[in-house]
């Protein structure tokens, strides 16, 4: 019954709110047809992640974990027309099937999408020079958050936002007992967060078509004494 009413609800505000069109239900599509697993944020979430780019002014964002490229999409739509989107994808079909679906929504010249595992893209990014990025976005194998949690750190300044999608894993980010290796490297994230005087964070409980998880939203203040307020 709970989540039936969730996604009533969801639905909704969706309707309401209008968080659709072609290109969007398009990726949704495509990425089913091919396979992908049903795992893209929610429009509501999608949303979110583009109203933060808004708020932020970001002209550079990075991507950690692309899947079919439905969030990239609402994020890239925030950018202004010389802006940059860099998503790190391990996948090559989800790669294939996330620029398809980019290009499909006008976005192609703003957004790269690079194939690879993450933690060996970040370095290479370093380098280049791409950084600082306005905002952050992680939504990969979660036994990694902490690396791309440092990773994030260095890639961005003070005044940008650090995003870390499904943090709550239906709660059983409270089972201190558990083995599971992706609540594991959530609570080890939520340890790192903690501890780090360079950030102010707080984290969402969402419920709704993804079911019970949340979001864990950071600003990066670059503090050095400790004071996160």
């Amino acid at each position: 019954m709970a989540n039936d009413v969730w996604n009533a609800v969801e639905d909704y505000f969706s309707d309401r709110l209008i968080l659709s069109d072609p290109a969007l239900d398009a990726a949704l599509a495509s990425s089913a047809a091919a396979g992908l697993p049903d795992i893209q944020v929610a429009p509501n979430q999608g949303k979110l992640l583009q109203l933060l780019a808004l708020i932020r002014g970001a002209s550079r964002i990075l991507e950690i974990g692309t899947l079919g490229g439905y969030s990239t999409i609402w994020m890239a739509r925030a950018l202004p027309e010389d802006g940059r989107l860099i998503s790190l994808e391990v996948d090559p079909t989800h790669a294939h099937v996330a620029r398809a679906n980019i290009k499909r929504a006008g976005l192609d010249d703003r957004v790269e999408v690079r194939v690879g595992p993450a933690l060996d893209s970040l370095p290479k990014i370093a380098n280049e020079g791409a950084a600082p990025f306005d905002l952050v976005f992680i939504d990969a194998d979660k036994q990694h958050n902490p690396d791309y949690f440092a990773w994030a750190l260095k890639l961005t300044r003070p005044g940008s936002i650090i995003i870390v999608d499904n943090v709550v894993r239906g709660g059983r980010i409270v089972d201190e007992t558990g083995g599971n290796p992706d609540v594991q490297g959530v609570r080890r994230l939520m340890e790192m967060i903690g501890d780090e005087p360079r950030v102010s964070a707080t984290v969402l409980q969402t419920v709704g078509s993804k079911g019970y998880d949340g979001l864990a939203i950071m600003l990066v203040t670059g503090a050095a004494n400790g004071d996160r307020h």
